[in-house]
C-alpha cells in the first residue's frame, strides 16, 4: 500500500522552529511539501530531487530546509524563525507511476 505519513507538527511561538517528517511506505524520488491555510490556495514551499536539489519560493527561502534519508524513505521539512503567516497545514506529495500521492498532513500553528 502507497503511503505517506506526516509528523512533528504542533504549536509553536513565533521566532520558534519545528521539523515534520514525511515517512514513505516506498522508496522515494522527488518530493515535496506544501501547506495550505484556511482561505488560501495550496502553496509549495519546499522541493527536493531524487538527487538531493533542492527549490524554495522566495517566502520561506533562508528558513525552511527540506532535506531526505533515503535509507527510511523519509523527507523532513526543518522550519526555523516562524512566522504567524506561516500557519498552516503542512503535506508532503510525491508523484510514483504518474500518480500523485498525499500524506493526511500535519498541523503548523505560530502564535504571534
Amino acid at each position: 500500500q502507497v503511503r505517506l505519513v506526516e509528523s512533528g507538527g504542533g504549536l509553536v511561538q513565533a521566532g520558534g522552529s519545528l521539523r515534520l517528517s514525511c515517512a514513505a511506505s516506498f522508496s522515494i524520488g522527488d518530493m515535496n511539501w506544501y501547506r495550505q491555510a484556511p482561505g488560501k490556495q495550496r502553496e509549495l514551499v519546499a522541493s527536493i530531487t531524487s538527487g538531493g536539489s533542492t527549490v524554495y519560493p522566495d517566502s520561506v527561502k533562508g528558513r525552511f530546509t527540506i532535506s531526505r534519508d533515503n535509507a527510511k524513505n523519509t523527507v523532513y521539512l526543518q522550519m526555523n524563525s516562524l512566522k504567524p503567516e506561516d500557519t498552516a497545514v503542512y503535506t508532503c506529495n510525491t508523484k510514483r507511476y504518474f500518480t500523485d500521492y498525499w500524506g493526511q498532513g500535519t498541523q503548523v500553528t505560530v502564535s504571534s
